[in-house]
């Protein structure tokens, strides 16, 4: 197995999981270290979702190991890694995932309420974070009321709000056409760049993994990094 680069903030090793009689997971490693972009790319069916949630500790592999920070997430109970997604991952989905019946502030504000911050303290720092991500003249509208790529941009904000260590980004442009897509790129990797948050990205397509540092194929399972494949 290649030995995970120094420094690291997140390393996974061996990952195995199946569902049913289907290996999704068959051997497969990862490593991202802080304030790196990593595409992790594939085809439909190859195992780079259920590598994104084992690694987020959404789902338990069956097998392996995965450390994050010096600590053994495998190990975790069920709270003690929902406490870590609120506290120090950030998640941006295909879709968005906004809440309709919010205004896009509070959208972004939820995970700082969830957090307990008073309502006044999280739209202050979401309202902050919204106009990095030049979508602040959207905080009085709802989701419904805005396009594609400024939902989207607006649920950047959201997975950045809390000032994650470690942000996972699954098709982010995938419901996107290719201008907005690639804005909204830019102003992902750029946030997280300007934050030293690690991204890991899971996409299909080659233009948007041009915006990562490095790439890691998974096909039948089994991981490859391309930056040191032979």
């Amino acid at each position: 197995m290649t030995p995970s680069p120094p420094g690291s903030l997140l390393v996974a090793e061996d990952l195995r999981k199946a569902y049913g009689p289907t290996m999704a997971l068959d051997g497969a490693g990862f490593s991202i270290r802080p304030g790196e972009v990593v595409a992790v790319m594939g085809p439909s069916g190859s195992g780079k979702s259920t590598l994104l949630h084992c690694l987020a500790g959404i789902v338990q592999p069956d097998s392996g190991t995965i450390s994050y920070d010096g600590r053994d997430l495998t190990s975790m109970n069920d709270a003690r890694r929902s406490e870590l997604r609120r506290s120090e991952l950030g998640f941006v989905f295909q879709f968005g995932q906004l809440v309709p019946e919010l205004t896009c502030v509070e959208n972004v504000a939820l995970p700082l309420r969830l957090n307990g911050a008073s309502r006044k303290e999280a739209e202050r720092t979401a309202l902050g974070c919204m106009q990095r991500l030049k979508v602040d003249d959207l905080r009085a509208k709802r989701p419904g009321e805005v396009s594609g790529g400024q939902g989207q941009r607006v649920a950047v904000a959201r997975a950045l709000v809390t000032g994650p260590r470690l942000l996972f980004a699954d098709e982010p442009t995938g419901a996107l056409d290719s201008a907005n897509g690639e804005r909204v790129m830019e102003l992902l990797t750029e946030a997280a760049r300007s934050a030293d948050a690690a991204v890991v990205l899971v996409t299909h397509e080659t233009h948007v993994a041009a915006f990562a540092d490095r790439e890691v194929v998974v096909r039948d399972g089994k991981s490859q990094d391309m930056e040191r494949a032979v």
